[in-house]
């Protein structure tokens, strides 16, 4: 049976260690775990990444890198790719997503706003599973306004994220690999709503304007996203959480030409006035380097 997080005995067995060198790994904040009741718990997701970045002989760290930003979608980080010409092609699939192919090596930089379920940070190198990786570098975005989206003028009256679970509702959701997905399992936790209360839609919005486009067009009444994708859709906006949108990607990646072309881009005042246009974005510390190793 698939399970989500795994026992100290589990991932023993999984990774083909004996447990003594499983609790040394954890003592050197190698491996990526969480505790629950005095419990360690090694999230199955998070633990496949932190493998995949300590193969040996792995040459895909030398090979040139595909001009690909993978992971999750941000209105204001995909307009800038095109409009600066940096010739960065999109394939956003979701954070998680973005993640995988940085570690394989098919993906220049990854965008993620993945949060931290116990400390409630974002995009920590540990939590997803790159605590080992050499020459990691992450580097800020902006700040977003994370909240729910609803039909213009609101009026199934939606205030609160506990109107979600009102009975009739269609909710909108994204794929399991996006942020947006963890943030509001998160979010529901604290809240101390039941996600089986809620009338889910069929099937996963894979973008924040796929999401946006469903409550505009009725097939949902609303969903949790980026306050860009609802002025985007002229929807109304209900603000929850404001989250970090960072830049994942080796060290060299940052100094390609594309991504030079990138950031040099944001320091123009074109850029500025596009930020205040989509609307939820705080781009004050836009380039900062929030992690070197």
């Amino acid at each position: 049976m698939f399970r989500e997080y795994l026992t100290t005995s589990e991932v023993a067995d999984y990774l083909r260690l004996k447990e003594r060198k499983v609790y040394d790994l954890v003592r050197q904040g190698q491996i990526p775990c969480s505790r629950a009741a005095g419990k360690l718990l090694f999230p199955r997701q998070r633990v496949d990444m932190w493998l995949l970045n300590h193969l040996e002989g792995d040459q895909a760290q030398r090979l040139p890198l595909p001009m690909v930003l993978a992971g999750s979608q941000d209105p204001l980080l995909e307009w800038a790719l095109r409009e600066s010409g940096s010739e960065v092609a999109l394939l956003c699939h979701g954070s998680w997503d973005g993640v995988r192919r940085l570690v394989g090596g098919k993906a220049l930089l990854a965008g993620v706003h993945l949060l931290h379920p116990e400390t409630r940070s974002y995009n920590d190198p540990a939590m997803l599973g790159l605590g080992g990786m050499r020459d990691l570098v992450i580097i800020h975005w902006a700040k977003r306004r994370q909240g729910l989206l609803v039909a213009s003028n609101n009026p199934l009256g939606i205030q609160t994220l506990k109107d979600i679970a009102r009975p009739g509702l269609t909710i909108a959701h994204r794929q399991p690999d996006a942020g947006a997905a963890q943030l509001l399992k998160c979010l529901l936790e604290e809240a101390a709503i039941d996600a089986r209360q809620i009338g889910w839609a069929a099937h996963a919005s894979q973008s924040e304007d796929d999401l946006a486009l469903s409550i505009r067009q009725g097939d949902a009444d609303a969903g949790l996203g980026v306050e860009a994708a609802a002025r985007r859709q002229q929807l109304s906006f209900i603000p929850l959480r404001d989250e970090s949108f960072d830049l994942v990607m080796p060290r060299r990646s940052y100094f390609e030409p594309a991504i030079q072309t990138l950031m040099s881009f944001t320091r123009q005042m074109r850029f500025r006035q596009q930020a205040d246009s989509l609307g939820g974005y705080d781009i004050s510390q836009l380039g900062c380097v929030l992690y070197n190793a």
